[in-house]
């Protein structure tokens, strides 16, 4: 099971009881989408009736293009970008399109747990990489070259920067390291980019910087504040298009229509861009320094909305800790098992996407919580 899915879905069974639950447990912005996207939504919502291109409509995948140039530098022929319905589409795409059953892929444990999930679907057999604080909770090459020895039928690898539920930002010699290691190994080297622009200190970069072989993939979900419009993007050497297509074609017929005539608005409003970066970083600022007091947190957060701490201390594990944190205080968690189990049992995951207010109730609650114990 996808266990946050639970716990919110419990939280949300107290609240129609009446109970007033915070929610730090689920990767959902409570942040309006950019103002463009909503005046859009009005100019477009009695038009947008048919499906379109199994690929998406080809404006916006220009202005997909045109974003990573604008903000990487980097030139993609918008030929390479598929638009998809959600980055779960995107991966329901690549792990179908790009590899065949019975073929292994590695992915960072701990990380999101519906990399794994989504490699099952498809009859793939997902790796696990352990990482932690001694590689600064990043996939390397080394580690890699450990997996390839493991699994002799590993024919790709997935990571996420900035990560989930860490949210440590992969370095550029990391990058550089993988996408030369993918090109030795002919390796699929696919990035997951959902979580860019929520970067507070350096910039996160694409694997596109390093690597036109790479698989990238983003979306709308997080940084533009758009989670229910249920759209993404992959970016794929030209020759691979066709085969996620075809798959496109048949799985989803094409992403939602009016998401797509919007999305590009978003794409082009770096001053909302600015509001939520700056936004959330505030967020990050307060709940790290306020949880770094009460738990074992290993590493800062440098991107995404995510704290990732260790409740030993306390002597219950992260599953026992996040149920009763619910239930007795009325905080919503995320239990660190759903992440994986490479040393996730102690852990918890708390969420930054709700207001500064309810995170300071949140915190509050937590201190009341943790004198009882």
């Amino acid at each position: 099971p996808f266990i946050v899915m639970e716990i919110l879905e419990r939280a949300k069974e107290l609240e129609r009881e009446g109970r007033d639950v915070i929610h730090m447990e689920i990767g959902e912005p409570d942040l309006p989408p950019s103002p463009r996207v909503l005046e859009a939504v009005e100019r477009f919502k009695d038009k947008a009736r048919g499906y379109t291109h199994s690929l998406g409509i080809w404006e916006l995948r220009e202005a997909v293009a045109e974003y990573y140039l604008r903000r990487y530098g980097v030139e993609v022929d918008p030929e390479r970008v598929v638009i998809t319905t959600g980055t779960s589409g995107a991966f329901s795409l690549i792990f179908s399109a790009l590899f065949e059953p019975g073929e292994a892929v590695a992915f960072t444990d701990p990380g999101y747990p519906c990399y794994p999930n989504f490699a099952k679907i498809y009859c793939l057999r997902p790796a696990a990489v352990p990482v932690g604080p001694e590689t600064d909770y990043e996939l390397r090459a080394d580690l890699l070259e450990e997996a390839t020895k493991r699994e002799k039928n590993l024919k790709g690898f997935l990571v996420t920067s900035p990560s989930n539920p860490v949210g440590n930002v992969y370095s550029e010699t990391t990058l550089r390291e993988l996408a030369e290691f993918a090109l030795e190994r002919d390796l699929v080297f696919i990035s997951d980019e959902i979580y860019h622009g929520l970067e507070y200190e350096k910039r996160a970069s694409t694997a596109l910087e390093f690597s036109d072989r790479a698989v990238v993939v983003g979306g709308f979900s997080k940084f533009f504040c758009m989670p229910g419009y249920r759209l993404g993007w992959a970016i794929v050497p030209k020759e691979w298009v066709r085969r996620l297509q075809v798959v496109a074609q048949n799985l989803f017929i094409s992403p939602p229509t009016l998401s797509q005539l919007v999305a590009a608005e978003a794409l082009r409003d770096e001053s909302h861009q600015n509001f939520v970066r700056e936004t959330f970083k505030k967020r990050r600022d307060f709940l790290y320094g306020e949880l770094k007091e009460l738990f074992e947190v290993p590493a800062r957060p440098e991107g995404a909305f995510y704290v990732w701490a260790g409740v030993d201390r306390y002597g219950l594990g992260g599953f026992e800790f996040a149920k009763r944190l619910l239930e007795e205080a009325g905080v919503a968690v995320t239990p660190g098992v759903d992440f994986g189990r490479n040393d996730t049992e102690g852990f918890v995951r708390f969420a930054y996407a709700s207001s500064l207010e309810r995170l300071k109730e949140g915190v509050d609650r937590i201190k009341e919580f943790l004198k009882k114990l």
